[in-house]
């Protein structure tokens, strides 16, 4: 029988593309009925397309063999980005007051506005994140009533190239797939992954994927950080290939017999390790390779969180992805990081079910993927519209002015390509008024100076003509005077 309800999701990876379909209960647990995966490597690489046509023949055979599974059509699917176009700045925007008064809330949009509106070469805005905002010496998240004359906001702004948004969405109008909405594809995860303790106390999430490593920093329940790494488990397998091996044989030997840590007395020198019936390869040199490339990556990892964070990690750090099935990966953060709390996320938070053996596996790869699922709040099923109705992309929403607007309306969900339209069209009009105000400033600047040369001249004319009365009034007295003088 036809599933009537589901949410579907996508998530493209750097080494497949996954999808996924399941069922929301009121509980908040998911019951997953559909995956389907797909090699990416045609399309993607370290998480971005670089060949369109490839990458939505791929889409096309995922939607088709999850319509398969699910009996029913699909009508808009939600999307994960993420790979290593994204990265975070720091920004900050001050609105500076003629005088002390409250802050309200249209103040505060009036600098979020200023923010989304930054503009960075080749790239854009994604999501906007809050930090905190800076009244007087005090820091606060609310500063909405609070008497000042300057306001300083701080904003963690997530960017990714422009040229990677557009062929994404070009890829999925391609395969004639609706988009439902976009997510930030590791914001996602965090959402599922990181318990409140991990959230308020400080951590950093590493999900260590093939091709890319991502770093997220979390301190007081706010993003701080965020970068993506070009190094993942796949430099691991290319490196034992150094040995003498196809990269297929390498993989199946890290999977099987590789370690992120060894100590060196458990190490024999005449230890062998099979690559295959007709081969093996010295243990010792597999530990040093490997062991080698995991050092490289941790230390890239740390070299990443920011200083004013790493010794305010009360939540230690949190590692999911593939990677994190390594023997001794926690071993091995531990030596180079000196942090002691290592949490494996090998599974969501939420409550997961499935008749499908690759869910239940709990190894940490399906943990984007659900957590873009868990995202998902509108039915999937049914054959596409034209037009989503009540849809947040094509219709206006109302903005309550009594409060300060929000970064999104769900963790890391990416504006659409109408949003982005309408806050460049809202950008565009406050420019156009911004200059119209300060050619109406400038030619009342001319009138008061054209006025004050006026008067000026004016005032020069009096003085003179008062000069030149009172030379003529003391003639007068003087003639009078003589003919007096004479009279008598």
């Amino acid at each position: 029988m036809p599933a009537k309800e589901f949410i579907v999701a996508i998530e493209l990876g750097s080494t497949k593309i996954t999808g996924i379909a399941g069922n929301k209960k009121n509980d908040g647990s998911i019951n997953v009925i559909a995956l389907a995966e797909e090699d990416s490597t045609p399309g993607i690489r370290k998480g971005m397309v670089y060949n369109i046509d490839k990458t939505s023949q791929i889409l096309t055979t995922i939607i088709k063999k999850l319509k398969q599974q699910l009996k029913s059509e699909i009508s808009q699917v939600y999307v994960g980005v993420g790979g290593q176009s994204i990265r975070s700045v720091k920004n900050e925007v001050v609105k500076q007051l003629p005088e002390e008064e409250t802050i309200t809330a249209d103040m505060i949009n009036e600098i979020m506005d200023s923010n989304r509106n930054m503009t960075y070469p080749d790239q854009e805005i994604l999501d906007a994140i809050t930090q905190e905002y800076k009244v007087g010496a005090q820091t606060q998240l609310d500063p909405v009533g609070i008497q000042a004359k300057r306001i300083e906001g701080r904003f963690l702004n997530i960017l990714q190239r422009k040229s990677f948004y557009r062929s994404l969405n070009k890829c999925f109008d391609n395969a004639n797939i609706t988009i439902a909405e976009m997510f930030l594809a590791p914001l996602a995860m965090a959402e599922s992954v990181l318990t409140e303790n991990e959230l308020r106390g400080g951590c950093v999430l590493i999900d260590l994927g093939a091709e890319t490593t991502t770093v997220m920093v979390y301190y007081k329940n706010i993003l701080r950080h965020l970068v993506v790494i070009p190094l993942g488990q796949n430099n691991i397998t290319k490196d034992i290939t150094t040995l003498q091996m196809e990269e297929a044989d390498a993989e199946n030997l890290k999977i099987k017999y590789a370690s992120a840590y060894t100590d060196i007395n458990d190490i024999e020198d005449d230890q062998k390790v099979p690559v295959s019936p007709e081969q093996s390869i010295d243990n010792k040199a597999l530990v040093d390779v490997v062991e080698a490339r995991v050092q490289e990556i941790v230390e890239n990892v740390w070299y990443q969180v920011p200083g004013e964070y790493k010794n305010k990690l009360l939540g230690g750090m949190v590692l999911t992805g593939g990677g994190s099935n390594m023997k001794n990966i926690k071993h091995a953060f531990r030596n180079h990081t000196h942090v002691d709390k290592i949490r494996i996320a090998s599974t969501v938070k939420q409550s997961i079910t499935s008749a499908i053996e690759e869910v239940n596996e709990n190894n940490g790869m399906m943990n984007t993927a659900i957590g873009l699922l868990a995202l998902g709040d509108m039915n999937c099923a049914g054959t596409p519209a034209n037009k989503r109705p009540g849809g947040l992309f094509d219709e206006e929403t109302s903005q309550n002015t009594d409060k300060p607007q929000t970064n999104t309306q769900q963790p890391g969900r990416v504006l659409s390509a109408a949003e982005r339209k309408a806050m460049e069209d809202k950008a565009q009009l406050e420019r156009e008024k911004a200059a119209l105000e300060d050619e109406r400033r400038k030619l009342e600047q001319m009138r008061l100076q054209a006025e004050q040369k006026r008067l000026e001249e004016e005032t020069n004319k009096a003085k003179k003509k008062s000069r030149f009365g009172k030379i003529i009034d003391s003639l007068k007295d003087f003639g009078q005077r003589v003919i007096r003088e004479e009279e008598e």
